[in-house]
């Protein structure tokens, strides 16, 4: 069977950056295991996954615009401490979540802290990569018509 909308896929993979550093991997552990087609995965991945099989290996090259876009300098600001609450220790590298309902959560990174000024970055950690992704594909089959209404596999 060919990959192909609502085909349930597994595969392994090796995510590195433009310089060959490993960024993630599967290696190791189950693999990598989702609904083909219901936008799980960046668009370019997606689009070179298509029509491959079990079985198949491949090298993706994922620009920027088609992983998870360019950086958006908007996105990275300045906020006073005070907007942190309680939390004493703010460092470079923690992560929270901002914003109001479940439907407007953005996940941001405290990026520098300079006394009463902390810098947050709003872009997902991959934006303005090129991703490279060596992929080998375990198995491909239909989704249940239970894993289609739910958009996710069980």
């Amino acid at each position: 069977m060919k990959i192909g909308t609502h085909a349930v896929m597994s595969m392994h993979y090796v995510l590195t950056d433009g310089t060959g550093e490993e960024i993630d991997s599967s290696t190791g552990q189950e693999p990598l295991t989702y609904l083909h087609g219901t936008g799980h995965l960046i668009p370019g991945l997606e689009r070179e996954l298509d029509g491959k099989e079990a079985g198949d290996e491949l090298i993706a090259v994922i620009s920027p615009e088609d992983g998870y876009g360019e950086q958006d300098e908007t996105l990275i600001r300045q906020i006073p401490r005070t907007a942190f609450g309680d939390i004493e220790n703010i460092e470079p590298g923690m992560q929270f979540r901002a914003g109001g309902n479940d439907d407007d959560v953005q996940i941001i990174t405290v990026t520098k802290v300079e006394g009463d000024d902390v810098t947050v970055d709003g872009n997902h950690p991959l934006a303005g990569m090129t991703l490279n992704f060596s992929v080998s594909i375990q198995s491909v089959r239909e989704a249940s018509s239970e894993e289609i209404d739910h958009g996710h596999v069980r």
